[in-house]
């Protein structure tokens, strides 16, 4: 599978909704470990483990009982991430007519799986449609 969001490291699906995450909670004073947990409902020890791995991989910074902040690499991912998700669930809701609340479901599980080269296809086909 080709998601050239991966940047060549081992980023699961998990690990990119904490990307997507961070990105969307972020401000200048970065990004507490319980707003994630809120965020996405799960506990403060699971945020912890997934922070350490893309700490590991070099996505991430963080201060031990401190702020979150991504990187310029785990921004970067982050950022097209977002885009795949907002254009996906563009495409979900008004295009194909899904329901807002099953489109946002449905572009996140689909964001994690689609080549580089169909989503380029999608996002034209959708500003061509929609147009932007």
């Amino acid at each position: 599978m080709d998601t050239s969001n991966q940047n060549k490291k081992n980023i699961t699906a998990s690990l990119e909704d904490y990307l997507e995450t961070i990105y969307f909670l972020n401000n200048e004073e970065g990004v507490r470990v319980t707003d994630i947990a809120t965020h996405l409902s799960i506990s403060k020890p699971s945020v912890n483990r997934a922070i350490n791995t893309l700490k590991s991989q070099g996505l991430v910074t963080h201060e031990h009982y401190g702020a979150l902040f991504l990187t310029d690499e785990g921004l970067k991912i982050a950022k097209n991430l977002a885009k795949r998700h907002f254009v996906l669930k563009r495409f979900l809701h008004k295009v194909l007519k899904v329901e807002a609340s099953v489109a946002e479901q449905e572009a996140c599980m689909i964001e994690h799986c689609l080549s580089a080269e169909t989503f380029e296809k999608l996002e034209k086909f959708v500003d061509t449609v929609l147009k932007k």
